[in-house]
């Protein structure tokens, strides 16, 4: 089986993801671009080489519909023979993306291909898409639908993580997040969106709130709790898990992942390919995995796929030098690092979507190239990044440095 090498890995910074913020009049097509320009532009890439583009997309309707990674392969210049194609596993989509890269080039069926991901939550907001899952009954009564926010809070009363654990978890992904902008870690790897006239629309996440503290968080209500209680979405699920008396409602928009805009990409390639065109090899793609979990609670994928990774290539927890878990709400990542024993010293070092944001089809990818770039910073050798994924899943990746 061939290596995937992964050779380079670029961002956009994260926007808010609403009217007013500076990326809400940046089209779609126009930030993975962004993106997929740069990777061309910094590694002087003959586009002729790349044997596909493979973006994830959550919401591919509308502005990000119509194969959005072809069509944003083409308007980055691109050379007219490199294809596209846009995936979707909700959150996890742009890891997925780039797993799908990686295995193109280790079944030996390409070259040169490139992984990312977009989305622009303030165009196409979640569940424009729609889908059976959350509005048909029938198919929500059999999966125990309930929304995500009510799976995070049965985390946290299950596996008893109190509202000051989720909130000082969220106050010390802001910590990190700031300290990682104030000390320069993310500006390698970010590349600013500028207007057509070549000014800069916005060089840094916008998201981050620098100023959290626990007793602002304090202030704010469970989001979650209208929902559960008087929705009836509490009754569903405690009748998948009757062991938990009632739900503790602890999560709300300061403790969960941010709504945002962004994109992202990252270059895979084979050794020979890389010597070709002159490209330098940063690590290796070591294994990845996908997992089903119970679908209600949904959540708690991440320990599952890491796990199931980490197996494929013989290799245990303590083996991984850094951990990149998603953010998508502090629960989560609380009970990874409960669930597989590992220390918050190795996880989420520099923050992470609580503080930065989520831009669901973009985020797997983006995690991915900080995780490699806070392995060479700190001379590390391996790293393993997860995502949680709704419907009950889990994706996760380990990369070698070289």
């Amino acid at each position: 089986m061939a290596e995937a090498l992964i050779f380079d890995a670029l961002r956009t910074p994260r926007g808010r993801g609403r009217q007013g913020g500076s990326l809400n009049q940046v089209t779609p097509i126009y930030l993975a671009a962004t993106a997929l320009r740069a990777l061309r532009e910094r590694n002087a890439l003959d586009t002729s080489r790349v044997d596909d583009v493979v973006l994830g997309c959550v919401e591919p309707i509308g502005e990000q519909g119509a194969d959005i990674a072809r069509i944003a392969a083409l308007h980055a210049d691109y050379a007219t023979s490199a294809p596209g194609v846009t995936v979707s596993r909700f959150c996890a989509s742009g890891l997925e993306a780039c797993n799908q890269a990686a295995a193109q080039i280790m079944s030996g069926q390409a070259d040169l291909v490139v992984g990312g991901g977009v989305e622009s939550m303030s165009r196409v907001p979640i569940f424009s898409s729609g889908g059976a899952w959350p509005t048909d009954p029938q198919v929500a009564a059999k999966a125990a639908f309930v929304p995500q926010g009510i799976s995070a809070d049965l985390i946290a009363t299950k596996w008893g993580f109190s509202r000051m654990d989720v909130d000082r978890y969220a106050v010390e992904s802001q910590r990190r997040a700031r300290e990682a902008w104030e000390a320069g870690r993310f500006t390698g790897s970010v590349v600013p969106v500028k207007d057509i006239n070549g000014l800069v629309v916005l060089a840094n996440d916008e998201h981050m709130r620098a100023e959290t503290t626990l007793e602002s968080l304090a202030q704010l209500k469970p989001s979650f709790q209208e929902q559960g209680e008087k929705y009836g979405f509490d009754s569903v699920i405690l009748q998948r898990y009757p062991e938990v008396e009632r739900i503790d409602h602890v999560h709300h928009a300061g403790n969960s992942s941010g709504i945002v805009d962004g994109a992202a990409a990252v270059l895979f390639g084979t050794r020979e390919i890389g010597a070709a065109l002159g490209l330098k090899a940063r690590a290796r793609v070591r294994a990845f995995a996908s997992i089903g979990s119970e679908p209600s609670i949904m959540l708690t994928g991440p320990s599952y796929a890491a796990e199931k990774a980490l197996k494929r290539v013989g290799m245990n927890v303590g083996d991984i030098d850094l951990f990149e878990v998603n953010e998508a709400f502090a629960a989560v990542v609380l009970r990874f690092m409960q669930a597989l024993e590992v220390s918050p010293d190795k996880v989420n070092v520099n923050g992470g979507a609580i503080a930065m944001g989520h831009p669901l089809g973009a985020t797997g990818a983006m995690i991915l190239g900080t995780l490699l770039d806070e392995l060479e910073r700190r001379d590390l050798a391996t790293g393993l990044a997860v995502l949680c994924v709704g419907g009950g899943m889990g994706t996760a990746t380990i990369i070698e440095r070289i």
